[in-house]
């Protein structure tokens, strides 16, 4: 018995041993390329990863944007959004940051969620690609953040197939003013705010 603890006690130290650290690169992690791309003010100069956004967008949603087919609704006066976007199309990535300010009434819509991006120009409506979480949060301001990678889906058919089936992400920087983001509310179910990406 004494002779099986010892040599147990062996093998663990032996274990132990291959595991500790060893000595580092030159100048420690701040001479590692990822650490400088976490402190680069310019993303894309940062090695292929999903770290690295190939395109970024900040958009403004307001109500006066928002369309049913081509016609101006008025979407939910008082609310207004703010999408920030960042694509790696590397990877097919999309991470957002979406806040909502004086939204009213539920989500509402067909898709999966009421969050979305369309592909339609300015001025016209079109399907959702893509789909966020709801911004949550109490009282006039509500926020949804993160990130997800294709295939993607909406939860929506349009003639048996969902818009989302096959979209990538390289799609919106390939001509960014053919796509808006919006959010849905039920007291204004075609949106509540609208606005393009490009």
């Amino acid at each position: 018995m004494k002779t099986f603890t010892v040599a147990a006690a062996v093998a663990l130290l032996a274990a132990t041993a291959n595991a500790v650290p060893t000595e580092g690169h030159k100048g420690g992690w701040k001479g590692m390329d990822h650490y400088r791309c976490q402190n680069d003010k310019d993303a894309t100069k940062c090695p292929d990863s999903i770290f690295k956004f190939t395109s970024t967008y900040h958009v403004t949603a307001t109500p006066d944007q928002v369309r049913n087919g081509t016609t101006p609704t008025g979407g939910l006066a008082g609310a207004v959004g703010y999408y920030d976007f960042g694509i790696n199309s590397d990877v097919d990535l999309i991470c957002w940051n979406i806040t909502l300010v004086n939204f009213r009434g539920e989500y509402v819509s067909p898709a999966r969620t009421a969050t979305h991006i369309h592909e339609a120009a300015r001025g016209a409506s079109g399907p959702p690609r893509l789909v966020f979480p709801n911004p949550a949060g109490n009282g006039t301001v509500r926020n949804s953040y993160g990130c997800m990678t294709g295939p993607f889906t909406t939860g929506v058919k349009i003639n048996g197939t969902d818009p989302g089936t096959g979209f990538k992400v390289a799609q919106i920087e390939a001509n960014p003013a053919a796509f808006f983001c919006d959010a849905h509310s039920s007291l204004a179910v075609p949106g509540a705010v609208r606005g393009q990406l490009a």
